[in-house]
């Protein structure tokens, strides 16, 4: 969208479609299978690109969830207030799929059409996919306990949004959940010590009673939570523990204080005491980290999701600006070191999208390959990815000068909104050492995929010559590998990219993208830019 403005200022991006501008993202689509979602996400892209849906996703940051304990006669509600935006934005999420498309459809495709629409909410609104994804992430659990799941599978099920704070049995939909971490381990959570005393059985299984806390209960208005929780027996263990007890009473789930985040604004993450909550078993007692880790994997896909889906909507912004922005006798875009920049920002768009739209097709395959590859990259992806989308929205953001530093532009919550998806479901750290982790349990994990990587750049030798490093560094002694575990993953991550960059993406682009990231001299922050003379090529090729 090009416009003339009498001051010199670039149009407010608004009125656009996310799908149909978004080449790499269709391609994607397409090449997954998944064509017979095509004039869906086409409608979608135009109303998430929509004026009406832009301030909704504005309108839900602005005015956050506000927290009340109790109500006017003193008893405990611990309800939280949300804007009417936060749920046109749920709503949508729901209506287009993201809370049970890969459950309720059984295509393989189904994958890459959820994963398409991840993306381009993320890109509006990324709050509101936090209890969404968690929801679909969470089925594959909660059918652990069939008793359980038969009792909330259409909840589960339906594509509708029920905002109501009522039991479960009374919705027409439900959202689900987690509560893993304390105030006193975080991501050591061996160290909890909320505890679960046993109660009986009853008819969705074994039944207890939670004593203690979470430092973060993300989304306290979901219907329920998969809580973790020590037994005198087992140890820890998963237990699903609804806002609403079976008997339509409160469950005594106590919010303390709704967290005052940095970005992420419209989504309420809070502290939670309980006080005696009712809760069930879910999986087997003892194995409760294994068993809600099991939904964090699907979820650190989404996290890489929304990485990419930031990446894009910051090289939006940036080429829109300059497109729509003059100095010195021309339009920024067409100034050489601006283009440069764009093009290195289109190129990063493009290698992360390309990355996780891949890795979401992985989800859909019990194949050998399949599974090795998520194990392994899924982690690779998330704190690659998400750690390249700070980078990148800061670079937009300097774009616009002190345009981009004013919260009445679009960079300042975009900006705030990156850094949440490197830390949530694992920072950094974890997830390099998550990554060393599947490769010690599943050595042949890591074979089967540089196998793979081998085969794609059998004739490009830059990239041969790093997947033979990582073979090399599979060598190491644990330890030695352990300290450069970011390294490591790095360079996994890069040498996955170029490799889906030769499959996937023109020679062009697939050629500055090698020969850049492999540069000694290319960094994380800033870099060298693209490196190549076709930049304004690049560009052209990124928005349709």
């Amino acid at each position: 969208m090009i416009g003339i403005h009498p001051n010199n200022q670039a149009i407010d991006l608004k009125d656009y479609n996310l799908y149909t501008s978004d080449p790499v993202l269709r391609r994607a689509v397409k090449r997954a299978g998944a064509e017979w979602c095509d004039a869906e996400l086409v409608a979608q892209g135009a109303e998430y690109g929509s004026a009406e849906t832009l301030q909704a996703g504005e309108d839900a940051n602005t005015y956050e969830p506000e927290l009340h304990t109790l109500s006017r006669t003193g008893e405990r509600i611990d309800w939280v207030k949300f804007h009417p935006a936060w749920h046109k934005m749920m709503a949508m999420a729901r209506r287009n799929g993201m809370a049970n498309r890969p459950s309720n459809d059984s295509r393989p495709s189904a994958w890459a059409a959820y994963a398409a629409t991840l993306y381009m909410q993320c890109q509006v609104e990324a709050g509101s996919t936090c209890p969404t994804t968690m929801t679909k992430g969470s089925v594959p659990v909660l059918k652990l306990n069939p008793a359980l799941y038969a009792s909330i599978a259409d909840k589960l099920a339906s594509m509708e949004h029920d905002e109501r704070d009522i039991p479960v049995a009374q919705k027409r939909s439900m959202t689900v959940g987690m509560g893993m971490t304390e105030k006193q381990g975080g991501s050591d959570l061996r160290t909890n010590i909320t505890r679960a005393v046993p109660i009986g059985s009853g008819p969705l299984g074994e039944e207890f009673e939670l004593t203690g806390h979470k430092w973060f209960f993300s989304a306290p208005m979901c219907d329920a939570h998969l809580v973790l929780a020590r037994t005198d027996e087992r140890g820890a263990s998963c237990f699903y523990v609804p806002r609403w007890k079976p008997d339509g009473t409160k469950n005594p789930i106590h919010i303390q204080r709704l967290k005052n985040k940095v970005g992420n604004r419209s989504n309420s993450s809070s502290e939670v005491e309980f006080h005696g909550a009712w809760g069930v078993l879910v999986g087997e007692e003892g194995r409760g980290i294994p068993t809600i880790i099991s939904m964090a994997a699907i979820t650190r896909l989404d996290c890489a999701l929304a990485g990419a889906a930031q990446m894009r909507a910051a090289f939006a912004q940036a080429l829109h600006y300059t497109r729509n922005r003059h100095a010195f006798g021309k339009a920024l875009v067409d100034q050489p070191l601006m283009t440069e920049v764009l093009a290195d920002m289109a190129l990063e768009s493009e290698a992360a999208t390309l990355l996780v739209m891949d890795l979401a097709e992985h989800f859909a395959s019990t194949e050998p390959l399949d599974m090795a590859w998520r194990r392994v990259l899924t982690p690779a992806a998330k704190f690659w990815v998400t750690k390249r989308a700070i980078a990148v929205t800061a670079e937009a953001m300097e774009v616009f000068g002190g345009n981009g530093y004013v919260e009445t532009g679009p960079m300042g919550r975009l900006f705030r909104e990156a850094p949440v998806n490197s830390i949530w479901e694992g920072s950094g750290n974890v997830m390099c050492l998550d990554v060393l982790r599947a490769i010690s349990r599943n050595p042949n994990d890591a074979l089967m995929v540089l196998d793979r990587l081998g085969e794609i750049a059998a004739n490009e030798p830059r990239v041969l010559a790093q997947v033979q490093s990582l073979r090399d560094d599979l060598q190491l002694p644990p330890d030695a590998l352990e300290r450069k575990a970011r390294r490591f993953t790095k360079r996994l991550a890069l040498t996955v990219q170029s490799c889906l960059m030769l499959q996937h993406a023109e020679p062009i682009a697939a050629q500055a993208f090698i020969n850049s990231r492999f540069d000694p001299e290319w960094g994380a922050v800033g870099g060298i830019t693209c490196g190549t003379e076709d930049a304004a090529a690049l560009l052209r090729a990124a928005w349709v």
